[in-house]
């Protein structure tokens, strides 16, 4: 949360974020961890949810800092990905069918250590995907740590982002959005290339 700016800036900042990962700006969950404290996640109400914005009350300027709820919220406690199941391949009798046409745009926000992504599929054919996989190499020193709209393995090198259930299908000029966490050495950088069912993709 950044209280520099006051109300006006913190509201701004939910809108940009909840907007950085497809979000409604309606929180998901509300709590007050303590008194003076209003706690808003958006998609999730758990602990690792993709956005979490905390109202502080009475504070200066020199805003108090909780190392432990920061490392909870980016995941660092656990050596598991904390806000996505294990991710399952296909039976290998039935992988996703050759994709034609296919555009993605990459978006990274990084920080000293962390970084969070942004990913739009776009489907350029004039025929639906239906069950997608979107292969890409992450840059040396990035590893993943949770994910949103996809399952995502290995956690780094050449990775395989697959469909969840609700977003299997892309329509003809329609675009999914997913995205992960990730911690970094230095490289914030992305990926060259990827590509959508196996075609090459072209990148926004």
């Amino acid at each position: 949360m950044d209280k520099w700016g006051g109300a006006a800036n913190f509201t701004e900042e939910i809108k940009q974020w909840t907007n950085l990962h497809g979000l409604s700006q309606t929180p998901t969950y509300t709590d007050s961890p303590q008194p003076g404290h209003t706690r808003t996640r958006y998609g999730g109400s758990g602990g690792t949810a993709p956005v979490e914005a905390i109202s502080m009350q009475g504070v200066p300027h020199n805003l108090p800092v909780d190392a432990a709820q920061a490392i909870r919220f980016f995941g660092l406690d656990s050596t598991a990905p904390p806000s996505s199941p294990p991710p399952t391949s296909p039976p290998p009798s039935t992988p996703p069918p050759p994709t034609g046409a296919c555009r993605v745009a990459y978006a990274v926000n990084a920080w000293n250590t962390g970084l969070t992504t942004s990913v739009t599929i776009t489907n350029t054919d004039t025929i639906p995907v239906d069950g997608w996989s979107l292969a890409f190499t992450l840059p040396a020193g990035q590893t993943i740590t949770g994910g949103w709209n996809a399952s995502y393995a290995p956690a780094s090198g050449a990775v395989t982002a697959r469909n969840v259930a609700y977003n299997a299908t892309i329509a003809p000029n329609a675009s999914v959005s997913i995205g992960f966490q990730a911690t970094h050495t230095g490289n914030t950088g992305r990926p060259t290339s990827f590509t959508l069912n196996g075609s090459p993709c072209a990148v926004a």
